[in-house]
């Protein structure tokens, strides 16, 4: 009895201790949200294995880099503190040029990929085994997320946390659907499956093929934007490497004007993305 006290007691005290200062610290809602866009963009752009930290501390490295190259050329600091600011936001951007190419790659290969799906399901395989099935006769580049999928199948046996772990991998709009589909297939039945993917299938290209070609309608309006921020920026570097404009971007007029460009760079650039943006597909099966 006193064995069974005491115990309550200890259990008690570490309750208490661990309800107070040292209680762990719960990430804010924004904190979360931002985490989680940067790993959607780092798993959308086909980046595996990197996380939102390391990136941080590449986009960090990036500016450090680009501020002690541009400050030895043109021997301004505020010179290069503006471009140490377009370093950081440099591996950002790579990554969603990357993530965009990925889209456009995978809008064409998820039809050939839900076909086949289909076509083992027609077959009489079962949901996990079709899944399976992907990563050998599917599209290339859908291959290994599902292999992974297999793997993690044949290890647990617990098919909906391995679509969960399916759909974090994949980080598609389309996989998303997919896999929700298995997965209410799985769990309530019926032999609508094939032509619920069927159906999916020709939604897929025709969705495809309506947005190719407002891509290439629109990409001039991205290009020209992309021109016209990067300009002004290329006439400045060359200009600070003359003397003669060096002392006046080291003034207050200088950081001022510098500061000014920057922001009006950075509306223009955004107004414009905005006026040629196509609508983009969220996850909201996530």
């Amino acid at each position: 009895m006193g064995a069974l006290l005491g115990l309550l007691l200890g259990c008690g005290l570490l309750l208490i201790w661990r309800s107070g200062p040292r209680a762990p610290q719960r990430r804010s809602a924004v904190t979360s949200t931002w985490l989680v866009r940067r790993t959607d963009l780092l798993r959308q752009a086909g980046v595996d294995g990197v996380g939102s930290m390391q990136l941080l501390a590449v986009q960090l490295l990036c500016a450090v880099v680009a501020g002690v190259i541009v400050l030895a050329m043109t021997s301004t600091l505020a010179v290069a503190a503006c471009f140490a600011v377009f370093a950081f936001f440099g591996p950002v951007m790579v990554l969603q040029r990357m993530r965009r190419r990925r889209q456009v790659a995978l809008r064409e290969l998820w039809p050939e990929a839900v076909d086949n799906l289909a076509s083992a399901v027609r077959a009489g395989m079962s949901l996990p085994e079709g899944l399976s099935a992907l990563a050998l006769r599917g599209p290339e580049p859908l291959r290994p997320p599902f292999a992974r999928f297999s793997a993690a199948y044949r290890a647990s046996g617990r098919f909906g946390e391995c679509l969960d772990a399916l759909k974090g991998d994949l980080a598609d709009p389309v996989g998303d659907r997919v896999c929700e589909t298995m997965r209410v297939a799985r769990e309530v039945g019926g032999s609508d499956l094939g032509t619920v993917l069927r159906t999916l299938s020709d939604l897929l290209r025709s969705d495809a093929r309506t947005r190719a070609e407002l891509e290439t309608r629109q990409g001039w309006v991205v290009n020209a934007a992309r021109l016209a921020v990067a300009a002004p920026w290329i006439v400045l570097l060359l200009l600070g490497t003359q003397s003669t404009t060096l002392h006046a971007y080291n003034s207050t007029g200088g950081v001022v004007l510098l500061v000014i460009g920057a922001a009006v760079c950075l509306v223009a650039y955004r107004i414009m993305l905005r006026i040629g943006k196509l609508p983009e597909e969220q996850r909201v099966l996530r």
